[in-house]
């Protein structure tokens, strides 16, 4: 019987790498568990948890054309249930991030620049109308301006 994915088998360990374990298959094959899917809690160092010659369940999530077999062990048990969070604090700050290192998520949408609205311009002389276009062209820039400077962090700290 050939592996499939989806397969769930027994296998042995015959070597433990920092990136993962190797383990024997059946018909002879050999497949990689990848530190990631050993376990649902974090593993730092895998021989803390597995060790050689240990026989193990094991999924196959993958098999590559050149032959190479990706197992999971964690998928072979049922996922950890999901703790409810505990509810924020009132005394963090917008802008310092929480202990998970996570910064606060925005509460609202970001802000992108709008082109203001024309406004009818009716009974207007040639030169009323040039410093209006004047006025709205030098607004217009100074708002992009402040717009790139933000997102590149201006020109002064580019200047080495």
């Amino acid at each position: 019987m050939a592996l499939q994915v989806g397969d769930i088998v027994e296998g042995k360990v015959t070597g433990i790498k920092p990136f993962g374990a190797f383990i024997a298959l059946p018909e002879k094959k050999t497949g990689l568990v990848h530190i990631s899917e050993v376990s649902y809690e974090f593993v730092q160092d895998l021989a803390a948890v597995l060790e050689p010659g240990q026989t193990v369940k094991v999924k196959v999530i993958s098999i590559a054309p050149d032959g190479k077999i990706a197992l999971s062990i964690k998928r072979t048990q049922p996922a950890p249930e999901r703790g409810s969070r505990p509810p924020r604090s009132q005394g963090q700050g917008s802008g310092a991030p929480r202990q998970g290192g996570r910064p606060p998520k925005r509460e609202a949408p970001p802000r992108v620049w709008q082109p203001k609205p024309v406004q009818p311009q009716g009974d207007m002389s040639f030169e009323d109308m040039m410093a209006r276009y004047k006025s709205q062209s030098e607004e217009k820039i100074a708002d992009l301006k402040r717009v790139t400077e933000n997102h590149r962090g201006g020109y002064s700290r580019r200047r080495g």
